[in-house]
């Protein structure tokens, strides 16, 4: 049998051959692991058109119909999730290329919104930099997080289990999305609020929404006009769900208190963007998914994905 060439993509962390166990298809797969970012969508296509399979961690390189047409030897893409905003599925069926993707185990961007949460709060990276720094005496006076109201946007799988801790911390939770009800926050033991309602009174906004046409832009310059100079906004979601340019002209006019931002409109964010010399946010590379048991989980699941395909029996399959 003639060997087939694989690409895993975008593996920062180099992590992709250490927790998975690729000898089911070594006999049948060379492997080839990209570390990097690549530099435009031309680098993409000629870095990877001579590859049969490819392995792409989450939305990290985009897959649009270009990249397809480009690429005519891709038989089979695995990508991690069971959805990616960053692949178009009808060019995939265009191209013959089968399209799978990998099921998540447990979701720890909840546990993540509520760490950026307690370093807006509390300041804990920012005095652990100080000692580290060699200063003497703490400089932030923290707020306490018990009583107040988040306001959670998107009251989905993640949304509810943010809600949930949040609940445990004391919090009072109100919610709502464009779709929402009453009825489902009664279910999760939550307040419903109008999208007013929400940005005019919680102390803290976190966003759980799918990026969709319909959300892009979901929060603006009025929900962010409407929020308290004390409130704080926390996005684990996706960049472009909030208005990007929106938000940093509330954060340099200091309009609220602060903000926690995980996602960005272009990954990785740009090393001249301006949210890295704010003092009043906290920003993190996109962190929400990335332990290492969510990649042990995906990684494993793509190379069952491979030995399946070859059998005729793609898994898990998207397109």
């Amino acid at each position: 049998m003639t060997r087939l060439r694989c690409a895993i993509l975008d593996d920062y962390l180099n992590l992709a051959l250490r927790v998975a166990d690729w000898s089911k298809v070594r006999d049948r797969v060379d492997v080839t692991v990209f570390n990097e970012p690549f530099a435009s969508p031309e680098a993409a296509a000629g870095a990877l058109k001579d590859f049969e399979i490819i392995c792409a961690m989450r939305e990290r390189t985009p897959f649009p119909r270009t990249l397809f047409a480009a690429l005519p030897k891709l038989k089979l893409l695995i990508t991690s999730g069971m959805r990616n905003a960053a692949l178009d599925l009808e060019a995939a069926k265009d191209h013959q290329v089968v399209l799978c993707g990998t099921q998540w185990g447990r979701d720890p961007t909840a546990p993540l919104t509520m760490g950026l949460i307690l370093e807006l709060t509390r300041n804990i990276g920012r005095e652990n930099a100080r000692m580290h720094a060699g200063e003497r005496l703490q400089k932030f006076v923290g707020m306490e997080i018990e009583g107040k109201t988040l306001g959670v946007v998107g009251l989905g799988k993640l949304g509810s289990k943010v809600s949930g801790l949040a609940k445990a911390f004391g919090m009072n939770v109100i919610a709502w999305s464009p779709n929402l009800t009453p009825e489902r926050c009664k279910e999760v033991g939550v307040g419903y609020a109008t999208k007013e309602e929400l940005f005019s009174t919680a102390d803290i906004v976190t966003i759980h929404v799918v990026l969709s046409q319909r959300s892009r832009g979901l929060v603006g310059t009025s929900d962010l006009a409407r929020m308290k100079p004390t409130s704080y906004l926390v996005n684990t979601a996706r960049g472009p769900i909030v208005d990007e340019a929106a938000l940093l002209q509330t954060l340099q006019q200091r309009k609220i208190a602060g903000a926690a931002v995980d996602v960005f409109s272009v990954e990785p964010l740009p090393v001249d963007h301006p949210f890295r010399k704010l003092d009043n946010i906290v920003v993190t590379p996109h962190l929400g998914y990335v332990t290492e048991e969510g990649f042990r989980n995906h990684y494993s699941q793509m190379v069952d994905g491979i030995d399946a395909w070859f059998q005729g029996e793609p898994l898990r399959r998207l397109a």
